[in-house]
């Protein structure tokens, strides 16, 4: 591996956005391939295995076009497939995922404090949050609450509207998460929709947003391990899809200032 190779990100559909906007704005210099799997999409719905087969097919894509770090910018998938992809990538490439760098900040930030977490039902499911959390042993009470309609809103394009407003306030109404001191955004989608649940809470609590948070994750490793770009002009973006849609298209756009060309590549064809 060298620092001028790629980094590689792939999620569902548009929900990675925001985490490759953030480390487009904390790295500007890298070279960055993303891939959204908009075939799949949502994962949050999808049985372990299936997601686990999707990330590998990804990976295999990714690998070929010399990514030297794969970053899984899915919490579905970072529950479901982190140590298989780990495993399968060995020292091709390393593998980061999305949920480890939120644990890490949640510990230090909230010891012995209750913490809400809302996600997809796979991640929620999974437990990953709760057992990683546990580990830690800071004394934070963790409650989940499974959000499926979310992303699947958010990827038709229906957040900060009245549509969204509504579902957002059903789901953050749920009884489990009273009381709470700070907020996980355990879907890599649901930034686009943080000022609707900053607003339930009439900005009472925090919410935590892990798009910064895993940026900050990955310049700190490229760094310690030296495969940081050094090159002094704007790192190439490239985007690929499963299938094309209009949604990818428009959001992909709206995220970054700068042309975005979009190239289809199925994964089984």
């Amino acid at each position: 591996m060298n620092p001028s190779q790629p980094i590689g990100i792939f999620d569902s559909g548009i929900g990675g956005l925001t985490v490759a906007q953030a480390i487009r704005r904390k790295l500007p210099n890298e070279n960055i391939i993303y891939f959204g799997d908009t075939a799949h999409l949502p994962y949050g719905d999808k049985s372990a295995h299936a997601i686990q087969a999707y990330a590998i097919k990804i990976c295999d894509f990714l690998l070929k076009n010399n990514c030297k770090t794969i970053l899984i910018a899915c919490n579905s998938a970072s529950a479901a497939a982190y140590e298989l992809v780990k495993e399968y990538t060995a020292s091709k490439a390393k593998v980061l995922n999305v949920i480890d760098p939120i644990v890490d900040f949640v510990s230090s930030e909230f010891a012995n404090k209750k913490i809400g977490l809302i996600g997809t039902r796979a991640t929620v499911q999974s437990i990953a949050y709760r057992k990683k959390i546990k580990a830690k042993n800071q004394g934070i009470d963790l409650k989940s609450v499974a959000t499926p309609l979310l992303a699947s809103m958010i990827e038709e394009g229906f957040f900060n509207n009245s549509i969204s407003k509504v579902v957002i306030e059903k789901y953050l109404s749920n009884k489990k998460l009273a009381g709470i001191e700070g907020l996980i955004l355990a879907c890599t989608h649901y930034p686009l929709i943080k000022s609707d649940i900053q607003a339930f809470y009439k900005k009472s609590i925090e919410i935590i947003d892990g798009s910064a948070i895993v940026a900050d994750a990955l310049e700190t490793y490229l760094t310690q391990t030296q495969l940081k770009n050094p090159q002094e002009e704007k790192g190439n973006m490239q985007f690929f899809v499963s299938d094309f849609t209009q949604s990818f298209e428009a959001s992909s756009k709206l995220f970054f200032d700068e042309k975005v060309n979009l190239v289809e590549y199925p994964l089984w064809e």
